[in-house]
């Protein structure tokens, strides 16, 4: 306890205190605010304030830009001088819009800094409009949301130029060259609809890497082709990771798609496809009426709690016996999916736990359609895919779900070190 509260003590001392000038300064501006009658909280007197303090700082922007301060005799016959103001509006987080007065040069030559411009918004205002975004809500909402809260007006063409701003940073972020070497890829892909002429779904692919680290990094999105996923054009975007430096994956982890596992092959010839455990119980009790369940829950328990991959051929045959003539769709799942099944029975505890599932990429999955739900649908497939980034972009703030699944990944990565030593050369794990 003591030491917890020692370390709040040290982060307080560590905050810079107001000068005694500053505190002086706020004392003559509440006493003058009490002398006219205005309250310190009505929003007049600090939009008062904040013109105050913009103007004084223009001001002194250009008297360093002209070399000389306003009014001096030096200045005289330099050339350039002052040339009055410029009314300017520029919406403030805290306290709306307000009107400055920018101070002109002759020459035109001044460039301020503060306010730089065709600048129209201080502080927060894009990042709040990104975040926004971000969360789904369209151009139409964050221009209520703005005349709302701050009584300003951000009309939805300036909502989407600011949201337009990411484009180029989101064709660096797909470009961007990536680890040369992941413990384990997670993709996963899903539909959104898209105005072409006409409404129509249209498959956006995922993927997310784990480094050597622990690290979680989402590797890239992709606009595919037709109305569904496909195994080809994920062959495109494997390709496409390995053209940025991804030359091996220990371990890729899908939702089952046939032909996938060739795709896979012909990019990394050493990678072990890992179909999700999750998904497939999923799927396996769709072919089961709900009240037999809890038997068939416990029929498929010893397959995929197996010690190894002969005692969970078993318990599948097994499992064939008891309900073979019942739901043949069922073991025919588990058949079809068995070599993409099996893979993670040959290691260790640490290795299954992280492996079983997709549940990382389901998660960020999650996220995207909580964005695009709101929408119903995108007129171009580009926008779309800038939405989808930008709910990227926002993920995990403080870094501490970075943090929580390195520490995860900590025990697996120590395996994988032994087990995959002379595919991960130099890696120490002491």
């Amino acid at each position: 306890m003591t030491e917890t509260l020692d370390a709040v003590k040290t982060a307080i001392d560590d905050i810079e205190q107001p000068s005694e000038a500053e505190l002086q300064l706020a004392r003559d501006l509440v006493r003058q605010a009490k002398e006219q009658g205005a309250s310190m909280s009505a929003p007049g007197l600090m939009r008062a304030l904040t013109k105050s303090v913009l103007e004084t700082a223009l001001d002194e922007e250009l008297a360093e830009h002209l070399g000389y301060d306003k009014h001096e005799i030096v200045g005289h016959n330099t050339g350039n001088s002052r040339n009055g103001t410029r009314p300017k509006t520029v919406i403030t987080d805290a306290v709306g819009p307000v009107v400055i007065d920018v101070p002109r040069d002759r020459e035109g030559s001044f460039e301020p800094v503060i306010i730089k411009k065709h600048q129209r918004r201080l502080g927060q205002v894009d990042a709040i409009i990104l975040s926004l975004t971000a969360r789904g809500l369209t151009t139409g909402e964050i221009s209520a949301h703005f005349q709302e809260i701050y009584g300003a007006s951000v009309s939805k063409d300036t909502v989407s130029r600011i949201t337009d701003k990411v484009s180029e940073e989101m064709q660096s972020w797909l470009t961007r060259p990536l680890e040369p070497i992941y413990a384990a890829v997670f993709i996963d892909a899903l539909v959104v609809k898209v105005r072409d002429g006409q409404v129509a779904n249209r498959p956006f692919y995922a993927a997310i890497g784990v480094d050597l680290d622990g690290r979680k990094d989402v590797l890239g999105l992709w606009v595919g082709d037709g109305g569904g996923e496909s195994s080809k054009f994920w062959l495109a975007v494997l390709t496409d990771l390995k053209q940025r430096g991804v030359n091996d994956v220990l371990f890729l982890v899908c939702d089952g798609l046939k032909g996938l596992p060739a795709s896979v092959e012909h990019v990394w010839p050493e990678t072990i496809v890992q179909s999700c455990i999750v998904h497939l119980l999923r799927n396996s009790f769709k072919y089961v009426a709900r009240q037999h369940w809890d038997r068939l829950k416990r029929d498929l328990k010893p397959i995929y709690q197996a010690v190894n991959a002969g005692a969970a051929a078993a318990a599948l045959d097994q499992l064939e016996e008891n309900w073979g003539e019942k739901c043949p769709a069922l073991i025919r799942l588990w058949r079809n999916t068995w070599n993409e099944f099996i893979p993670f029975l040959d290691y260790q505890a640490e290795i299954r736990t992280v492996l079983c599932s997709t549940n990382a990429i389901e998660s960020l999955n999650a996220r995207y359609r909580r964005a695009i739900k709101a929408r119903g649908h995108f007129p171009t497939e580009q926008s779309a895919l800038k939405c989808l980034y930008q709910v990227t972009r926002s993920l995990d703030p403080t870094g501490r779900g970075q943090q929580r699944w390195a520490v995860r990944w900590k025990p697996a990565l120590n395996a994988f070190a032994i087990t995959f030593a002379n595919r991960l050369p130099g890696l120490n794990r002491d």
